[in-house]
């Protein structure tokens, strides 16, 4: 079902970057359709979201925006379990949530003279849940915590409409924007969706961020329109990556590459080990448990697609190495010490540290962030946090003194430019 990719006796300090390839998510090949996409929202508005809606989701919905009346119906019919899970992870995620928080940071360089590194929070957020293959209740909370926690002072969710429930957004998820206190919901889903937040379309106004996973017309839409509005990452299908040597029970590492693998046929299940015992005994486990799970037909396609694997490797110095080099969404460390190989690593979205840490966890109730660069990005980009929600801003304040103090190198650096009208906006006020 999985194969496998030998990379022993591979050369000191190779590039394994592209040892294991990505899945077909090509962003460039759908930038035409989601570009066309795109210009009909901002050209013809309303119209133009209810007819994409239609044609994509299979549902004609007249009034986008959700009533007040409907989410707080959703949020009394809730199951009292998914309720009191939903409470838990809250508090988790508000806790970690508030120590994110950064302080402004203020430096004195002499008499007079004060910079202030300033945190402010964004105006106004769009966030995107998908619910394509799974109303993902989840990424309600990954979202509005860390903004509301942030201090936004606006937020718009949207979330594709749903044919099983007549048009409107599932109700789990428009239960738990209740929960939360977001009172601005849309059922729009896909491109169109990231389109009306950065248009500013019908009734929902233009927003200064966009955040959330999605699918590819999702993300191209982000790529798209990113300038127009800031976004968090491209978050596309999901993947794991678990380091492990032969202190790893195979049983739990079956379940947690299985549990990425029934998010989407896209998804990147990958297996790093120096242990043909391990790797054998992971291959039968996942033999074992696909066929007992759910979603077999979605998981084998993942599991055998060419973006999943069982990469073996020499030792976990190599394993490092190349878990590092392939900057993985998720990485689960099942090794002897797993603490200090986990220190040691530089790239992923999140790492899980030994065997009772699985993703699952942090999925939903970990207290962390589920909304996490994938596609190598995590050599680059962070996860969801706080300080996405907020922007830098320096402030400067000098007296005549302090600026006298250096007004010589200014005039010196800007006729060193060739900008001598920098050097006279200072000899101006010493004239």
């Amino acid at each position: 079902m999985i194969r496998r990719i030998d990379l022993r006796g591979a050369d000191p300090g190779a590039d394994y970057s592209a040892a294991v390839p990505r899945a077909d998510f090509d962003v460039e090949a759908a930038v035409p359709a989601v570009h066309a996409i795109c210009e009909d929202v901002r050209t013809r508005g309303l119209e133009a979201i209810r007819e994409l809606s239609e044609r994509f989701d299979g549902v004609a919905v007249d009034d986008l925006r959700v009533s007040p009346e409907a989410l707080s119906t959703a949020l009394e019919r809730l199951d009292p379990d998914i309720r009191a899970a939903l409470e838990e992870s809250i508090a988790r995620l508000r806790a970690t949530c508030a120590n994110e928080l950064e302080q402004d940071a203020v430096t004195d360089l002499g008499p007079g003279a004060r910079v202030t590194h300033r945190k402010v929070p964004v105006g106004r957020v769009g966030l995107y849940v998908p619910g394509g293959l799974a109303p993902l209740v989840s990424s309600v909370l990954m979202n509005v915590v860390p903004a509301q926690t942030a201090g936004v002072g606006s937020i718009a969710l949207a979330s594709p409409p749903q044919r099983e429930f007549g048009g409107a957004v599932h109700p789990t998820i428009l239960a738990a924007c209740a929960l939360l206190g977001v009172e601005e919901v849309y059922a729009v889903g896909g491109a169109q969706a990231i389109a009306m937040f950065a248009y500013g379309t019908g009734p929902c106004a233009k927003v200064d961020l966009v955040t959330g996973p999605g699918n590819i017309y999702t993300v191209t839409a982000k790529r798209l329109l990113k300038g127009l509005v800031g976004i968090d990452s491209e978050a596309g299908p999901t993947e794991i990556a678990i380091l492990a040597d032969d202190t790893a029970d195979p049983a739990y590492v079956a379940a947690d590459l299985l549990s990425q693998a029934e998010h989407d046929p896209l998804a990147a299940a990958v297996l790093v080990t120096p242990s043909d015992r391990l790797a054998d005994a992971v291959a039968a486990e996942l033999e074992t448990q696909v066929a007992a799970t759910k979603h077999v037909e979605r998981i084998r396609t993942s599991l055998s697609g060419r973006q999943s694997g069982v990469v073996l490797v020499d030792d976990l110095e190599q394993g490092l190495d190349v878990v590092n080099a392939y900057a993985a969404e998720h990485l689960e460390i099942h090794t002897e010490d797993a603490a200090s190989y986990a220190a040691r690593v530089r790239n992923a979205g999140a790492i899980f540290v030994g065997p009772y840490a699985p993703v699952s966890l942090g999925d939903y109730c970990a207290g962390s962030n589920h909304v996490l660069p994938t596609a190598g990005c995590a050599c680059h980009s962070s996860g969801l946090s706080v300080r996405a929600f907020t922007k830098s801003v320096h402030v400067v304040d000098y007296s005549r003194a302090a600026l006298d103090a250096v007004a010589g190198h200014v005039v010196t650096l800007a006729e060193a430019e060739d900008l001598p009208g920098h050097g006279a906006a200072v000899k101006a006020r010493f004239s």
